[in-house]
């Protein structure tokens, strides 16, 4: 394991265990940061229909791009990383949270 990784790489990493997960589960929502194009938006997630197979790299450069949208927000320890190119210290800095941000219904 890297001891340093860009917020890209970090953000593209995780989106593909997501979809290996869930393309090996068979599952019937996806829980990742972007929107799968077709899928219905839920409360938890999005619905794109049992046995359908995700592409993580489709997937990763959605989750770029909505993160380049503010449409989510990675937090490194204690701050908030707003370029994808920033090197994140994963010694330093092991707590990390993805947080998928919802627009709100009527404003």
């Amino acid at each position: 394991m890297p001891e340093r990784i860009t917020a890209r790489e970090l953000v593209r990493l995780r989106v593909r265990e997501e979809v290996t997960r869930f393309n090996a589960d068979q599952a019937e929502v996806f829980r990742g940061p972007a929107r799968p194009t077709d899928a219905e938006a839920t409360l938890n997630g999005y619905r794109v229909g049992r046995g359908r197979r995700l592409d993580w790299e489709r997937q990763a450069d959605a989750a770029c791009t909505a993160f380049a949208r503010n449409g989510s927000v990675l937090l490194v320890g204690d701050r908030q990383v707003e370029d994808l190119d920033k090197e994140i210290d994963l010694l330093a800095d092991p707590e990390m949270a993805f947080v998928r941000l919802v627009p709100l219904v009527g404003g």
